[in-house]
């Protein structure tokens, strides 16, 4: 356990590298099994719902996401993701597309030529501003910078967490940072709350909204029956906190590599100026951009969103043609397969293009930047489009300068820059 709460990658890799591609391990009381094999991946991704239960991870993420879809089981979890996805198809991408376009415009023209910035924190607001803006249908005015900090505090509280022996505390146990994440989440709901119920009252007065929250208010089940406040609480909540940091930090992490790889950048620039021709982007260039979709791609690849898949086998679970025993946790990693050399070429600079991967090696899904099969990340096809349209709308007008060497990631419930990255903003003629 203390090995694992150092440094989770690393110790996977060195599980995989030192003891083949299916080891026993024990983390605290869980008997576990860790899996590296692509085609493994794929089998678990697909019997989740079936002979595998999602792990859930720790009483902090709980708190903030509750008993929203990505925590379902069974019925209860069929009933609110046939709520929920249709609030994120990608007619409602088309219609939010402008906005994360916006956004990105009126970040990219505060930024002063040859001034420096946090990297991370420019993505992080516009992606904020574009989550509040689609989600609640405004930036929350006062409230924004307060939202913001409370997110930050509980997401910093599931990091810990995940990394430490508070994961075995039991729930009644208040340690400082569990007190801290109680009060950031009252105030994430107290505000939710609020915007709840101004909505509904709007509601009543038919004022045409089209926003995300005004969706989930208006689902309805195959009986007729709404998702409770409680219920928008929990899936608006769980859309915030995916839609906002996941999208920032695989925003950062491109920049951090396209300084590292001009020629990358200077292809990128080509076909801005071919595609774009100077003007700002939007939804119908998103497929002509092809190079730009590939840095996305290849930044999740080696930075994916979700480093770890846990679940838990059910009676009857077997992966590969080998049974395993009811109770036990199965772990696969992301992290330990976008970076296993059978499968790609080691070292290099993206985008290293999703057909490279080494010839005669197996054909599956080597790529796993979100969670797939039945219970895959209902907000994918949003976060690529906004992570895309969102890169291209200030790499048209500016470079970042970011001098930085090799960088390990800081891991937590995504991978962060272990320091902060600055960049010297340097407009494009």
């Amino acid at each position: 356990m203390p090995a694992f709460g150092k440094d989770p990658p690393a110790f996977l890799v060195r599980l995989r590298d030192e003891f083949g591609d299916t080891v026993t391990w024990s983390l605290g009381p869980r008997r576990s099994l860790f899996l590296s094999p692509p085609q493994h991946i794929a089998e678990l991704l697909a019997a989740r719902e079936q002979t595998f239960d999602i792990l859930e991870i720790g009483w902090a993420f709980r708190q903030i996401t509750g008993r929203s879809v990505i925590a379902g089981r069974g019925t209860e979890w069929r009933r609110k993701r046939a709520l929920v996805q249709p609030s994120v198809r990608l007619r409602q991408v088309r219609v939010h597309a402008a906005t994360m376009v916006d956004c990105a415009r009126l970040a990219t023209e505060r930024w002063q030529p040859h001034a420096q910035i946090d990297v991370r924190g420019e993505m992080a607001l516009i992606t904020q501003q574009v989550v509040l803006r689609t989600l609640f249908g405004n930036d929350l005015g006062e409230q924004t910078r307060a939202l913001g900090d409370a997110m930050a505090v509980a997401e910093k509280a599931v990091a810990d967490e995940l990394r430490g022996i508070s994961l075995f505390l039991p729930g009644w146990a208040r340690t400082p940072s569990r007190r801290r994440l109680l009060g950031a989440v009252a105030t994430i709901d107290a505000e939710v709350h609020r915007l709840i119920r101004a909505r509904q009252a709007a509601e009543a007065g038919q004022d045409g909204r089209d926003d995300l929250l005004s969706r989930l208010l208006a689902a309805r089940d195959a009986e007729g029956r709404p998702l409770s406040a409680k219920e928008v609480r929990d899936e608006a909540v769980t859309l915030w906190a995916a839609g906002h940091e996941t999208t920032s930090t695989a925003l950062t992490w491109a920049w951090y590599l396209l300084a590292r790889a001009p020629q990358v950048r200077g292809r990128l620039d080509d076909e801005l100026a071919r595609v774009l021709d100077g003007r700002l982007p939007t939804i119908d260039d998103y497929e002509r951009l092809t190079w730009t979709r590939q840095i996305v791609q290849e930044t999740l690849r080696l930075y994916p969103h979700a480093w770890l898949i846990p679940a838990v086998a059910r009676e009857g679970a077997a992966l590969g043609g080998r049974a395993i025993r009811a109770g036990t946790t199965v772990w696969c990693s992301q992290w330990s397969a976008h970076r296993d050399p059978r499968w790609f070429r080691p070292g290099g600079v993206p985008p290293r293009a999703l057909g490279r991967r080494r010839a005669g090696r197996h054909p599956g899904p080597c790529v796993v930047p979100v969670r797939g099969g039945r219970r895959g990340c209902l907000g994918a096809r949003f976060a690529q489009v906004e992570a895309a349209l969102v890169l291209a709308t200030p790499a048209q007008r500016c470079h970042l300068d970011i001098q930085a060497g090799p960088m390990a990631p800081r891991v937590g419930l995504l991978l962060q820059p272990a320091t902060p990255l600055r960049a010297r903003v340097r407009r494009r003629e």
